[in-house]
């Protein structure tokens, strides 16, 4: 059995020719189909994100997994050979599997650590179960995958620090309060940075949002998608003493907050904290409000340092990430020798049965025939030989097999028994 990984993704090829790789999702079926059924193709995978199309396949030892790969890819994207060529990149074997357990775990993405590629792995799996074109060997490879997945979640802190803006903001806000449960919001303007903010908080229990912008139907039409209150935009100061959190991203061309009316504000909310988020730029807040007791404030730069902190913070839990990933895929290589290995422990236990049950004919002919009891005692004394003279070599062979230069002891013990390749 071949395993052949072919694919492109952002790391090799350009948004264009990632697009026209592409599958639709409506048109996996067929491809898949398509795929399984070329002669020689046991199983078949695609994978079409934006960021990566990858088509992995297991063929038998007899063909060229490459060359049906480019031909199915012929068939099916309107794009030359020629074209793709300088962006592919193919893996077989254990870096084939190597591939496929970082790209699950997250370690080849865009954004290192970040969930969804496992979902979207998923949700190809599904796909080509549901085609048919996943059976075998195959399904256990991607299982293993998601199970390496997990742990790298797990045991490693790749996939717990903010690095978006708009989540670094939750993030902050979450050191700020503790729980966000019934924490009230405010959006000023309607950037889509703060909308991502404010989703992110809702999504993290915060209970209301006002939105105000200088076009109240921009307001009302916001407000709506959070189930939330539009503001008049000259009334929005004197809402602030019910906001926990403002977020505010106008084009407002000078301060829309300074230190004296945020000063008011606070003595309203009896010194409770008050947690600002400026992603405007020009800066919507005057920075000296920093300085009122129980205010937060974190323009644009503070939340972008916070950022390029847990990246740096992410690729050293990748590195532990990558350590765990190897571990796996030689835990997988030694399942997979082993797998090898079992129809010459299957020939040489069927040859020496052969042997046995010749050898007993043979005695039967000869002092035969036996009493029931005299079977029963001649089967069980050759059957006791057989598994003794066969729990060496065995053994020896399942030894061998994970071992990097095994190959010559099974070579060996094949010749000493006669067994077949």
């Amino acid at each position: 059995m071949k395993l052949l990984l072919t694919g492109v993704s952002h790391n090799t090829a350009p948004v264009e020719v990632r697009e026209s790789l592409a599958f639709r999702a409506e048109d996996l079926p067929r491809a898949l189909q398509d795929l399984r059924s070329r002669a020689g193709v046991n199983e078949a995978l695609i994978l079409s994100t934006c960021n990566r199309v990858e088509i992995t396949v297991t063929t038998e030892d007899s063909i060229d997994p490459q060359t049906t790969v480019d031909l199915f890819l012929t068939d099916h994207r309107p794009v030359p050979a020629d074209g793709i060529g300088p962006h592919v990149y193919r893996y077989e074997g254990r870096e084939a599997i190597h591939h496929l357990f970082r790209v699950a775990a997250s370690l080849d993405s865009m954004v290192v650590g970040e969930p969804q590629i496992l979902g979207q792995l998923k949700v190809a799996y599904t796909a080509a179960k549901d085609a048919g074109a996943v059976c075998g060997w195959l399904d256990g490879l991607l299982t293993r995958a998601f199970g390496v997945a997990k742990r790298v979640r797990s045991e490693t802190g790749i996939g717990q620090m903010a690095v978006s803006v708009s989540y670094a903001a939750v993030e902050l806000a979450r050191k700020i309060f503790g729980s966000l449960a019934g924490r009230t919001v405010m959006i000023v303007g309607a950037g889509k940075m703060s909308e991502l903010a404010a989703r992110h908080l809702r999504r993290s229990g915060a209970s209301h949002v006002f939105v105000t912008n200088r076009t109240h139907d921009r307001a009302v039409e916001m407000a709506r998608l959070f189930q939330g209150t539009p503001v008049e935009y000259d009334r929005f100061h004197a809402t602030l003493p019910e906001v926990d959190i403002l977020i505010a991203s106008s084009a407002a061309p000078h301060y829309i907050l300074n230190k004296e009316e945020m000063q008011r504000v606070i003595a309203a909310r009896r010194n409770k904290p008050a947690y600002l988020i400026d992603l405007a730029v020009p800066r919507n807040i005057d920075p000296s409000v920093n300085d009122v007791a129980n205010v937060f404030l974190y323009d644009i730069d503070d939340l972008q340092e916070v950022v390029n902190a847990n990246l740096r913070e992410r690729m050293k839990e990748a590195e532990r990430a990558e350590t765990l990933v190897s571990e796996e895929v030689e835990r997988m290589m030694a399942r997979l020798k082993v797998v090898e290995i079992t129809p010459t422990i299957v020939g040489l236990q069927e040859q020496l049965e052969q042997i046995r049950s010749a050898e007993i004919e043979k005695a039967r002919r000869r002092y035969g025939p036996f009493t029931p009891q005299q079977e029963e005692a001649l089967e069980a004394a050759t059957r006791a030989i057989i598994n003794k003279v066969a729990h060496g070599p065995i053994s020896e062979l399942r030894v061998q097999a994970v071992k990097p230069d095994g190959a010559h002891a099974v070579a060996l013990i094949k010749k000493v028994f006669h067994l077949r390749d």
